[in-house]
């Protein structure tokens, strides 16, 4: 019988494992069970322990690790960067500040208990100066790799899983997710498209150094990417303008150095699957078939050929105690059955199992690719 280690890594070179591997994102799940706090100002130098124990317990192998710190970004001596937690009538929030010869940005994100996350309060760039700076800031970083602090990660998971490296985003997911949002990113693509390609290739060339730095590096085999696509934010033309370049470029530095690229999407899938698929990855990441991704898990497949890695399945909406019990084990059954069509396939979430999830179900999934997922 072979390790849940052992299955990822089979699929990742093109072969058909025992049975379909199992994996899932508990992270934000977990810390919402346990009332842990999550910091967003701080990575995690060492393993997190707790939730890859967790993990391990739910029955599932443990492959995303968040906020880790495997390397050091440094700025120019005329850069300022600063990550503030505040607490503004009584509710905490943060705020990030790049502070250059420019002048300075700010972004804020504010804690919203209900759905246990970081929502954002103001975006940080609103017009042609604050691009500018954001731009000037971003393009001069440095990286400088820890690569034991990568290892201990793995050590400790061993062959109860397969611990990705997350690169981040491009520079079109900077802005669309963290410094203008997607309305103002679609709106500046056209208000001042010029000084966007500019500020764009700027930050991604940059970033291609963190990425040769990581595949340079690390002995991880299998890295993550994206910038949360989904294509009716990113459509196909969209990404070719914008960031198919970079990406190409990333999964062709990853290759020569033997690594392989999973790339996440985890919102709507025509289109995206095949232009992530075209620009040469490995894996789609996060699959969400039904309501979210627009499509079931067979056209998924179909979308994808035969040997481009689908690891998702199941949608969010299912993993909550008002979704019917047995809607969630037949959408298990279905993702489970794209096995008898190829073995490019990984059964986990639609992204990550939510917070107030039924932890039931989360067992009853482990059961459920036993029973229905060996070849």
């Amino acid at each position: 019988m072979m390790t849940p280690r052992e299955r990822i890594l089979a699929v990742y070179n093109g072969q058909t494992p025992d049975r379909v591997p199992y994996m899932l994102d508990l992270s934000h799940y977990y810390l919402h069970r346990f009332h842990l706090t999550w910091d967003l100002c701080n990575g995690y130098p060492k393993p997190d322990t707790g939730l890859m124990d967790f993990t391990k317990k739910m029955g599932a192998a443990f492959y995303c690790p968040q906020q880790t710190h495997f390397w050091d970004v440094t700025l120019p001596d005329d850069v300022k960067s600063t990550a503030v937690t505040r607490t503004v009538n009584g509710i905490p929030e943060i705020v990030w500040r790049f502070e250059t010869p420019l002048g300075s940005i700010e972004r804020i994100r504010v804690w919203e208990p209900r759905s246990y996350s970081w929502a954002i309060k103001k975006w940080g760039v609103e017009d042609e100066k604050d691009l500018e700076i954001l731009t000037y800031a971003m393009s001069n970083r440095r990286f400088s790799a820890i690569p034991q602090n990568y290892e201990d990660w793995a050590d400790y998971i061993g062959e109860d899983g397969l611990v990705y490296i997350n690169t981040g985003y491009s520079a079109m997911g900077y802005l669309l997710h963290y410094w203008m949002g997607a309305e103002n990113t679609i709106y500046a693509t056209y208000d001042f498209e010029d000084l966007m390609e500019e500020c764009v290739r700027k930050i991604n060339d940059n970033t291609l150094e963190e990425v040769r730095m990581i595949a340079s590096e690390f002995s991880g085999p299998v890295v993550l990417m994206g910038d949360n696509f989904t294509s009716d934010i990113q459509p196909p033309s969209f990404f070719e303008h914008w960031s198919r370049d970079y990406y190409a470029e990333a999964f062709r530095i990853f290759h020569e150095h033997g690594k392989k690229v999973a790339v996440h999407v985890d919102g709507k899938l025509k289109g995206a699957i095949q232009m992530i698929r075209d620009a040469g990855a490995d894996a789609i990441d996060a699959v969400t078939p039904g309501s979210v991704g627009g499509c079931t898990a067979r056209e998924a497949r179909e979308c994808a050929g035969n040997t481009l890695i689908l690891s998702g399945g199941i949608p969010n909406e299912l993993w909550y105690p008002f979704s019917p019990f047995e809607k969630f084990e037949e959408a298990v059954k279905d993702w489970l059955a794209l096995k008898d069509i190829s073995p490019a396939l990984i059964a986990a979430a639609g992204d990550q199992v939510p917070p107030g999830a039924e932890e039931r179900r989360i067992l009853r999934m482990g059961e459920l690719v036993e029973e229905y997922g060996y070849y």
